[in-house]
């Protein structure tokens, strides 16, 4: 039997060229696809947010999609922070206005 993945939590800030691109809804379909939790947001200073929970190695698949970014964006600098899940993501991953 194996053991399942731990379950954690990961925050991410990216700066650069990420905002009008569609980085948003490129990150959205990869968690999806990953079957995280979480949310994907426009920050005012022009980063993007993001905050997903789920199994700590589709995290760090979800954290290098972000630091390659879409062909449309120009990824400046990548800020991540580890922790454990905190159980208060939202079901499936949102976009958030």
């Amino acid at each position: 039997m194996s053991v399942p993945d731990k379950t954690a939590r990961l925050r991410v800030v990216v700066s650069g060229d990420v905002q009008g691109v569609g980085f948003r809804y490129f990150v959205a379909d990869h968690a999806r696809d990953a079957g995280l939790a979480g949310w994907v947001l426009n920050q005012p200073d022009g980063a993007v947010e993001c905050v997903a929970e789920g199994p700590r190695e589709a995290l760090e698949e979800l954290l290098r999609v972000i630091e390659r970014g879409p062909t449309s964006a120009a990824v400046g600098h990548v800020e991540a922070e580890w922790s454990e899940a905190a159980g208060d993501a939202p079901a499936g991953f949102e976009i958030r206005w």
